[in-house]
């Protein structure tokens, strides 16, 4: 199923009071690029992640918020009971020595950041990946699907585009029959009254005349045009990343248009190139936002 480069999605889980959060935000990029902020204390774990949605996403600017909490159970304080009687017996001579008669108070003591320190315990990896990797796969499921449904969307609209620039190239080959015969009697009508004075082989001019004429034909480029939309439409239909091709076919398709726009001197078939122009852009801005 098609998908689209943009979406959200969250996951969350818990395990002897060690919670993950994950949230996943995706919008459209030409590769993979894969960002990921997580907490230092299980920064160990980054790899692990960015292997996982390398196997999960295949396009796409991805950005990972993890947050980690595990309510102070891996968070302890230790008290330096040596340097907080150093402290205590410098205090005392400063107050002897300056006759300072303030006491000394605890407030004053935890001031020293160094007398209470907080010592995190580690934690194994491989019990924290069993939580984290939960979430991750919650929050991966819950994009990936908004993806889908964003692609979903993003097929029926070019789908509709593609057949609207069918209809007007059909009504572009109906005229075409005509032009390269217009294109002929115009030219040879001007070639005539710019050489009026001149003697011309009529033979040679008759052929000339064809051979140039028939140069502003658009039936290879109308054929080619409808070739490239209908591998489009197919195209829409495969499973996986897909981008990259449909990026290529809208080139082609856009080649041919002007192609046949350069060729066409009818106002009505400048005007349905105009036309079709306009709408290939259209799913052309579509397609970069495809995975």
């Amino acid at each position: 199923m098609i998908k689209s480069m943009t979406g959200f999605g969250r996951g969350e889980a818990s395990q002897d009071n060690i919670t993950f959060t994950v949230d996943i935000k995706t919008v459209n990029h030409r590769y993979s690029d894969i960002s990921v902020r997580m907490p230092r204390m299980v920064s160990a774990l980054e790899e692990k992640v960015r292997e996982y949605l390398g196997t999960k996403l295949n396009r796409g600017k991805i950005d990972v918020f993890i947050n980690y909490d595990s309510f102070g159970q891996d968070t302890k304080v230790k008290l330096d009971t040596n340097l907080a009687s150093a402290y205590v017996d410098s205090l005392n001579i400063l107050k002897q020595q300056f006759g300072i008669k303030d006491e000394i108070s605890l407030s004053l003591l935890t001031r020293f950041s160094d007398i209470l320190k907080l010592d995190t315990e580690e934690k194994d990896l491989d019990f924290l990946w069993g939580i984290l990797s939960s979430a991750l796969e919650q929050a991966v499921n819950a994009l990936v699907e908004m993806r889908s449904r964003e692609g979903e969307r993003l097929r029926k609209d070019m789908v509709d585009k593609l057949d609207s620039i069918k209809v007007t190239l059909d009504g572009i080959k109906s005229k075409s029959e005509d032009l390269v015969d217009v294109y002929k009697n115009k030219l040879y009508d001007k070639i005539k009254e710019l050489t009026k004075d001149i003697q011309l082989d009529e033979n040679r001019l008759l052929t000339e005349v064809a051979i140039f004429a028939d140069k502003s034909g658009i039936d290879e480029e109308i054929v080619r045009l409808g070739s490239h939309i209908e591998e489009f439409k197919k195209t829409l239909f495969i499973k996986g990343t897909i981008g990259k091709k449909l990026d290529f076919i809208v080139q082609e398709m856009n080649r041919e248009v002007n192609t046949i726009g350069s060729k066409s001197s009818d106002l009505g078939v400048v005007n349905n190139v105009i036309e079709i122009k306009t709408e290939i852009e259209k799913i052309r801005e579509q397609v970069q936002n495809i995975e």
